[in-house]
């Protein structure tokens, strides 16, 4: 069966809700590829506001149309909020599209020892660094949106041996991966889409995580049987406003909370309800247009 590609470029705070638009009508795997011109190595990063380009493949099936008209429509209205290129569509063949996918996932080095590989790309880790195996494309979360990259960020310099982790909104389960293989000791990775809670399963069985980690449909409130040492949520403000007091009472006295998904615009809503919540500010990062939040109870 032959594929048709649609691919737009769009400013990098659509990107998250163009991969959600692409994989409800999509049904096949999501690429997101940044602008390059870097070298991450050296602590360099992608030009503020530079254009993204997502791009998913529909099988051409009796459901193609209909699937291709709902992701027009979805581009079209978010194209009302931030200018976006018209969506390109073109047919390739079966092994162009096996391949075509894979070409848009590369290494990324986060931090100061993170590394983030696709899990057909081979890599041999240097010194002490940590390598995170990650199929993308099955849920949001690959490590290249500024969200995931600062919460990574975060994890690496916050997470302790022995520590008890909730992912809320785990997503494709990469920072549930990350948090166990910094040193926490269980992880429990919740998320209300079946999609993600099959692609974080996968993961992290791949990864040999499996034993170490409990994974959820749902979120909190809900019996959690540990009081957690931090709480990592990259989800959206709407979302971390409504559950501010049950993310606290998840937390043991001192615990952590990274939160992310956050625009800058709804920043003081979200830092209001955390303080509400009893919760101290600890650590404020922007890149672009997103901040990632980091509070203590």
């Amino acid at each position: 069966m032959d594929y048709l590609e649609l691919t737009v470029r769009a400013p990098p705070e659509l990107v998250e809700p163009l991969v959600q638009l692409f994989q409800t009508y999509g049904k096949q795997r999501v690429a997101v590829e940044e602008a390059g011109g870097y070298n991450p190595d050296e602590g360099e990063r992608p030009t503020e506001g530079a254009p993204v380009i997502v791009r998913t493949y529909l099988p051409k099936d009796r459901r193609a149309d209909d699937r291709r008209a709902r992701i027009e429509a979805g581009v079209h209205l978010m194209g009302l909020i931030k200018p976006l290129t018209p969506l390109e569509v073109r047919t390739v063949e079966p092994q162009e599209w096996e391949e075509a996918w894979k070409a848009h996932f590369h290494l990324l080095h986060i931090g100061k020892r993170l590394v983030v590989r696709p899990s057909w790309q081979e890599y041999e880790p240097e010194g002490d660094q940590i390598v995170l195996k990650l199929d993308p494309g099955l849920a949001f979360g690959t490590g290249h949106h500024p969200t995931t990259y600062m919460c990574l960020e975060q994890l690496e310099q916050r997470v302790q041996d022995g520590m008890h982790v909730l992912d809320l909104g785990t997503g494709s389960g990469l920072l549930a991966q990350a948090a166990l293989l910094l040193g926490a000791s269980w992880v429990l990775a919740v998320d209300t889409e079946a999609d993600s809670i099959r692609a974080s399963r996968r993961n992290l069985k791949e990864a040999g995580l499996a034993k170490r980690v409990k994974i959820i449909r749902g979120s909190i409130p809900q019996p959690l049987g540990v009081d957690m040492d931090m709480v990592v949520a990259n989800i959206s403000a709407k979302v971390l406003i409504a559950l501010s007091g049950d993310i606290t009472a998840s937390l043991k006295p001192g615990g952590i909370l990274v939160a992310s998904g956050v625009l800058e615009e709804r920043g003081d809503e979200v830092k209001e309800a955390f303080a509400a919540a009893g919760l101290t500010e600890v650590e404020i990062k922007h890149s672009e247009d997103w901040l990632a939040l980091v509070y203590k109870r």
